[in-house]
């Protein structure tokens, strides 16, 4: 069965969903099966890699010196902001206005690192207590440097849960992730670093927009629902009197033979192509030779460096044979990243809601169960919710409504009732 994204127009806007036998192979189709994409303009896959060239570029934005390593990074602290600029040159709901932001983060290994971003301020005047805020964690978009969110005209999800964010009244702050924007390796679909740049772009989002409150929660989506649950388990530690809670639409499976299952699907090498990039960008000692098979290696260079997810998929959409080096199992470095991005097995801090499609070809609904079910057990404070028919993207769209109704009644002071089964 071949792994493809469906496409559906709503409202006027685009969007577009998309899909070991050792033990610890569950832990690779967990992380895979995360790469998703948001939305862009665009009403077909791309049938050439001309075709996805043009696409990516009519969403794209120049990335401007705003992006460029500025020289105090070294002098400030992670949350630090290091450089913002008002900008006018997104699709945002009438009356929102959008102030870009340069902060300080880290990286996996707790690394120096600069991360781009941009606060979404709705129409009108803050509230008492300044705007609530949401830090959004968006799915994959690719592991270019040209690939970040901040630099598309539709903030890559558009209509799909961001921009009603917006429009409903709560301030967003949505980070590129390192490596998308700026510069240096974007550590892709890595658990602790893309938490980092969540956790990080709250304090520099407030520091670049002193109308925000606060209260602050957390929602991502497929690569972002990992960072949601990356969040969640650093505020057990943390303990942020101000953290009400995570959002994880779509990012979690476990328990399916996803990444096997990869290795003989045409058309999803660069699915490949970009996991090899993120362990490359976490352990450099790792080489993608030990990963992808000659075909998927030809064209790797290219699809980690020029293009975004349209680029990526056109270029290896009718790869033939087998994707995989049919010795990848004995690579430590892949062993070792996929155990660092295990979710459900890590006490959490604050209420967790998480949503999953019942018709998810990317995250299969089983996997997503058996991480909650793990959650229940360890008598977490959890809420699970399926809904029936949906796939990958159309839940995160589908379900905003949910999901602003749970955020708004933990921005009201409310308690988020578990609904685990009786005794876990």
């Amino acid at each position: 069965m071949r792994r493809t994204r469906q496409i559906a127009k709503r409202g006027g806007m685009v969007t577009n969903s998309r899909k070991h036998r050792i033990s610890w192979a569950r832990y690779a189709s967990a992380i895979l099966a995360l790469a998703s994409l948001g939305s862009a303009h665009a009403q077909e896959m791309p049938k050439s890699v001309a075709q996805a060239e043009a696409m990516e570029t009519a969403d794209r934005l120049p990335l401007t010196d705003f992006y460029s390593t500025p020289d105090n990074l070294a002098a400030s602290k992670p949350g630090a902001l290091l450089r913002k600029e008002a900008f006018t040159g997104y699709s945002l709901p009438k009356g929102a206005s959008a102030v870009r932001i340069l902060y300080h983060s880290l990286d996996a290994t707790a690394h120096d690192v600069v991360t781009s971003g941009v606060v979404l301020i709705p129409a009108g005047t803050a509230p008492p207590g300044g705007w609530p805020l949401i830090a959004w964690a968006h799915g994959t978009s690719g592991v270019a440097r040209l690939c970040a969110p901040s630099a598309m005209k539709d903030v890559y999800y558009g209509e799909e849960g961001l921009m009603p964010m917006v429009a409903a009244g709560f301030a967003v702050v949505a980070t590129d992730y390192h490596g998308l924007g700026t510069e240096g390796a974007h550590q892709y679909v890595n658990k602790v670093a893309q938490a980092n740049d969540v956790l990080y772009s709250i304090p520099a989002a407030r520091a670049a927009v002193p109308s925000l409150g606060s209260k602050w929660v957390v929602d991502g989506h497929s690569q972002g629902g990992l960072a949601a649950f990356g969040v969640a388990e650093a505020q057990y530690d943390l303990k942020d009197p101000d953290y009400l809670g995570a959002v994880s639409v779509a990012g979690v499976a476990r328990e399916v033979d996803f990444f096997a299952h990869l290795a003989d699907t045409r058309g999803v090498g660069f699915y490949l192509a970009f996991m090899a990039a993120g362990i490359h960008a976490r352990y450099p000692e790792f080489n993608p030779r030990e990963l992808l098979s000659d075909s998927v290696l030809q064209h790797y260079p290219d699809v980690t460096t020029k293009g975004c997810f349209f680029y990526a998929y056109a270029t290896y959409a009718d790869a033939p044979g087998s994707q995989l080096r049919h010795d990848w199992q004995k690579s430590a470095w892949i062993h070792h990243f996929f155990e660092g991005n295990v979710v459900g097995a890590k006490p959490i801090g604050g209420p967790l809601f998480v949503i999953a499609g019942e018709a998810d070809q990317t995250v299969p609904l089983a996997g997503v169960r058996a991480a909650v079910k793990q959650l229940c057990a360890a008598q977490t404070n959890v809420r699970f919710r399926s809904y029936p028919g949906l796939d990958h993207d159309p839940v995160m769209e589908r379900s905003t409504p949910e999901q602003l109704k749970w955020i708004r009644a933990r921005f009201a002071g409310k308690s988020s009732s578990s609904n685990c089964p009786k005794g876990g």
